[in-house]
Parts: structure tokens; C-alpha cells; sequence
């Protein structure tokens, strides 16, 4: 009995042993599998639990609008923030949760409710843009299922003061970059949104950043400030009478520009309807981003006519005291050309053809000087190039009329009719009449030196082309409504049909109004060119626009102390 027990006990110890020894040797292989042979996966893996690697994301430029006496006023800055998100995984008490996140900020309910019913859910954004103080409060509640994260967005102080001008910043999506769109915002967006950074390196057991050889760090290239030619005061004074304007129409649309002929330099561009850029997401109207100075196209009227008429007097075509008979009619082809009041005015000189508006003198200057002349020089004018102005989505106008040789177009694009042009086209054109012929590249970037393109016509031209402007305010226009006794102002206004849906013929009861003119017209500080949609209830512009002209005009001679010149 006693050895079959001894037996037995060195059975166990045996078994024992080759267990401790099995398992000895299986620990020894899985150290060896994992230590040696999966060695370089569990490194990579380890490296990638310790490694910390972050975005540095620059903070882009700001946009500055420049005031009279040189001082800047802001239009565009970045704001940081945080944004409020819920973890439903780990939601508790979500009406406690409601109240004492809406003590702090105003929580949408509705919103707040349809997330907190979802389950499982680690990420739903319930509100942007909050402010660091109310980030701040949030975070020292410690609230189960409640998240912050890091945000920065585009803000605009001023609202919809110049908003087309500038444009705003937007992503299409969570995971897109935001990116400048319309305006000086996507023009300028490159140097605006600077460059990206990064720092990276491994972290402790606690997740804390530790300074080790590997640690790398590239600062991110902050965005470059930006600074406009845009007057606050004016850019703003001109988007209220431009909305007076419109309202008082009723109108369809309208715009203001205010340029300084002798350089290029924008002073205000007013565009109406607008939006604000800090609330862009609610536009449904997308027409409404479009700057209609830059990327529209219309047929303006009789603003042509100086055009038509200073390049006859440019090639000796014509001089201010040519007379010429004025039927009320004249016959091009199949085609019977009218004045806009279908009178008969007898004898009449080329300065009382701009003053009384004559379709029939615009013609007789256009036969004088030559059709293909005249084409020569509506292109000399830009009128068919870009202007290269720094703002996105700038169209050309369309002078293909022209093309067909054929006189009818000739004598229509005389008088403005059947070619279109953007309005900045024009006014760059009619800045060429104001400041000695010289056609200018127009900006709105501060600094930028002026460009003159070309010169168009003599300076000669362009006195007497003035002279003759000079005497439409004072002789005729609006009854003498624009007219200021101590202030040479130059000034013609257009009244042109609206082309019909499908571009086939014009409508009986729709028109376009503009108006344009320079002060003091010898010395050009100013150019200023209204446009106005569709106005109901008024046919000609003389009537629609000209106060408002004049309460411009009137607004940048006190504004700026211009004093008088005659």
C-alpha cells in the first residue's frame, strides 16, 4: 500500500512538472512570436497609441475697409470659438442637461430633442459658434454626454454694408475645407487663408505631450490682412439711397458705383438685392451672391451715346455745333429708327442731340464717323474685354452685333441698343471721357497703382465731349434738378427696353434706367453710375434716378469738402 502511494504522489509531481514545463514553453514561444517575430507590428501599433499628431490651422486675413482720413474699418475677421456637441451613448437626464445648457446659450428644443431620442450616437453637432466665455461655463459643468470642440468661423461686423463685395467663406461639406466664395473673399482667398501647420510627438500614460528628440513642430503662415479702396461711409450711404431708390420703383434691382475716374479706385459698389454674409446659409435666392456690377450683362440705353458722339469728335467727324435735320425718323434698310418721344425736332446740333436724347442724332454721328469705326472704338473703350478688375466671375461684353457689318446694327448699337455690357465695362469706359481719354483698369485692393490699359481718344476729345456733358445738367436734364450753380457736374442719363425671355425683340413696358455722371466735370474726383431694373409706375430714367444722383453728388461734396469750381 505504501509504494503504490509514493507511486502516485511522484505521478502528480511528473504531471506537475510537465505542465509548468508545457506551459513554460508555450509562454516562451508567444514571448518569442511577439517580442521577435511580430516585433515591428506591435511597435508600429504602440507607436501609433503614443504618438500625438495635430493640424495647426492659420488664422486667415482680415478685410479692412479704409476710410477718408486713412483709417481702417473692419469688414471681415475670424472669430474662435468652440461648438456644442451630444454623445448619446453617454446622455444622462437629458431635460436637467436642456436646462442648464440653455441657461448659458439658447438651445434649440426641437433640435436638442431629436438628438437626445437617438441611441448610440457619439457625435451630434447641436449648436455653432459659441463664444469662449460660453464654451468657457459649459466646460466646468462636466455634463455626461456633453462635448466642446474647437471652431473658428468668418464674421462680418458691418452686416450687408458692401456684402457683395466681399463675398463670405463656407465649406460644402463637414469634411471640406472652407474656402472663400464670391467677392474679395474668393478673389484674394489664397493669400487671405494662409498655409497649414502641424505639431506632432508622443504622449505619456496620461496622454500629456512629451518633449522628445522626435518631436516635430512647422507653424502654421497666417493669412495676409487685406486692405479695400471701399469707403465704409459712402458704400454705405450709396446702399440706402440705392434701397430708397428701389423701393420707391418698386424695381426689380438696381446698383450704385462710385469710382475715382483718373485712377480706377473704387469707392463704393453698391448692389441691391443684397444679403448678409453672416447669415448666408438663409439666402434661397443664390442670384443675390452675384455682384451685377461685374457678372451681369445688359443692354444700357442712351448712356452710350457720349460714347458714339466722342468718337466722331475724335476723328473729326463732327464737331459740337454740326447740325444735322431731325425727321423724328430715320430709314436703315427695312428697319425705321425713332427718337424715344417719335417728335420731329427740326435742326439740331450734336450738344443738343445728347441733351434732347436724339436716336436719330446718335445715328447721323455713327454714319459721320463710319460703322466700322465706330466698332473700332466701342472696342478701344473695353467694351468687349474683361476690365481685369480683383473680383471673381467678371463677364465681358457682347459686341457680336457688330460682327454682322450690317448698318441697322451700326445705328442701334449707336444708341445703346443691341450690345450689352457689364455696368463696370461702361464706367470704365466713361471714365476715359472724364479723365483725358485714358481707359483705366479698375480695383478695389488699397495700394494698387493705377493702370491706364489705353488711351482711347485725344484729350482734346475729352474736353469737349465734357463741355458738351456740362451743358445736358445745365441746359435740359430733369428740368435742371441736377444742376448745381457753383459745381461743373457732366451727365447723360439712358432709358433702354428690356430684351424679351428667349432674346427675341424688346418689351413694350419694361426698360432699364441708368445714369451716369462726373464732378466737377474738369477735374474729375468722382464718377458715379446708377442702374435700375424694371421700375414700375415711370418710364425714363431723367424722372426714375435723377434725385437720387443728386443726393449722392450732394453727400460727396460735403462728405469730402469739394470745393466749387465755377
Amino acid at each position: 500500500m505504501r509504494k503504490n502511494k509514493i507511486f502516485t504522489s511522484n505521478n502528480r509531481l511528473g504531471l506537475t512538472l510537465a505542465i509548468i514545463v508545457l506551459i513554460s514553453t508555450a509562454v516562451a514561444g508567444r514571448l518569442f512570436f511577439i517580442q521577435i517575430v511580430r516585433y515591428p507590428v506591435y511597435r508600429d501599433l504602440a507607436k501609433k497609441q503614443q504618438r500625438f499628431s495635430e493640424i495647426l490651422e492659420p488664422k486667415r486675413g482680415d478685410i479692412y475697409y479704409k476710410n477718408k482720413n486713412g483709417e481702417l474699418v473692419k469688414a471681415a475677421t475670424t472669430k474662435i470659438g468652440a461648438l456644442l456637441y451630444l454623445n448619446t451613448k453617454l446622455l444622462k437626464d437629458p431635460e436637467n442637461i436642456f436646462n442648464k445648457l440653455n441657461a448659458i446659450t439658447p438651445i434649440d428644443r426641437v433640435l436638442f430633442d431629436k438628438i437626445a431620442n437617438k441611441t448610440n450616437d457619439p457625435y451630434e453637432i447641436l449648436k455653432h459658434r459659441l463664444n469662449q466665455e460660453e464654451a468657457d461655463k459649459i466646460s466646468v459643468l462636466n455634463l455626461p454626454g456633453v462635448g466642446l470642440a474647437k471652431e473658428r468661423w468668418r464674421a462680418y461686423p458691418m452686416g450687408d454694408t458692401g456684402s457683395q463685395i466681399l463675398g463670405f467663406v463656407s465649406s460644402l461639406s463637414a469634411e471640406e475645407e472652407p474656402v472663400g466664395r464670391y467677392g474679395a473673399e474668393k478673389y484674394y482667398d489664397d493669400s487671405l487663408r494662409g498655409a497649414k501647420g502641424s505639431v506632432s510627438g508622443d504622449k505619456d500614460a496620461k496622454g500629456i505631450l512629451i518633449a522628445l528628440g522626435e518631436d516635430l513642430r512647422a507653424e502654421p503662415a497666417e493669412g495676409q490682412d487685406l486692405v479695400l479702396t471701399i469707403e465704409p461711409t459712402v458704400q454705405r450711404t450709396a446702399e440706402e439711397e440705392l434701397k430708397k431708390l428701389r423701393e420707391k420703383w418698386r424695381a426689380a434691382a438696381g446698383g450704385i458705383l462710385i469710382i475715382d475716374p483718373k485712377t480706377g479706385a473704387i469707392k463704393a459698389l453698391a448692389g441691391s438685392p443684397d444679403f448678409d454674409p453672416n447669415k448666408y446659409q438663409a439666402e434661397n435666392n443664390l442670384g443675390v451672391f452675384l455682384n451685377p456690377y461685374v457678372e451681369k450683362i445688359f443692354e444700357l440705353g442712351s448712356v452710350f451715346k457720349p460714347l458714339t458722339m466722342s468718337a466722331a469728335l475724335d476723328q473729326g467727324a463732327v464737331t459740337p455745333y454740326t447740325t444735322y435735320v431731325d425727321m423724328g425718323q430715320i430709314k436703315i434698310g427695312d428697319r425705321i429708327i425713332k427718337n424715344f418721344d417719335g417728335k420731329a425736332h427740326g435742326t439740331r446740333t450734336m450738344t443738343q442731340v445728347l441733351e434732347e436724347s436724339l436716336n436719330t442724332g446718335a445715328v447721323f454721328a455713327m454714319q459721320r464717323v463710319g460703322g466700322e469705326k465706330l466698332k473700332e472704338y466701342f472696342h478701344k473703350f473695353g467694351l468687349a474685354d474683361k476690365t481685369g478688375i480683383d473680383l471673381p466671375g467678371e463677364l465681358k461684353g457682347n459686341l457680336s452685333n457688330l460682327e454682322s457689318g450690317r448698318e441697322v446694327e451700326f445705328a442701334t448699337a449707336a444708341f445703346g441698343q443691341g450690345v450689352a455690357v457689364t455696368p463696370l465695362e461702361l464706367a470704365m469706359a466713361l471714365s476715359a471721357l472724364a479723365n483725358g481719354g485714358h481707359l483705366m483698369k479698375p480695383f478695389i485692393k488699397d495700394g494698387t497703382a493705377p493702370q491706364i490699359i489705353r488711351d482711347v481718344i485725344k484729350p482734346q476729345t475729352s474736353e469737349t465731349i465734357t463741355k458738351m456733358l456740362v451743358d445736358v445738367v445745365d441746359m435740359s436734364l430733369a428740368g435742371g434738378k441736377a444742376k448745381i450753380p457753383q459745381m461743373s457736374i457732366a451727365a447723360k442719363t439712358g432709358t433702354a427696353q428690356v430684351v424679351n425671355i428667349g432674346g427675341r425683340g424688346y418689351s413694350d413696358d419694361q426698360f432699364l434706367h441708368s445714369f451716369f455722371g462726373y464732378f466737377p466735370a474738369y477735374d474729375p474726383k468722382f464718377l458715379i453710375l446708377i442702374f435700375l431694373e424694371k421700375p414700375q409706375g415711370v418710364k425714363y430714367a431723367s424722372q426714375s434716378i435723377t434725385d437720387t444722383f443728386r443726393s449722392v453728388v450732394d453727400f460727396l461734396i460735403n462728405y469730402y469738402t469739394i470745393p466749387p469750381d465755377r
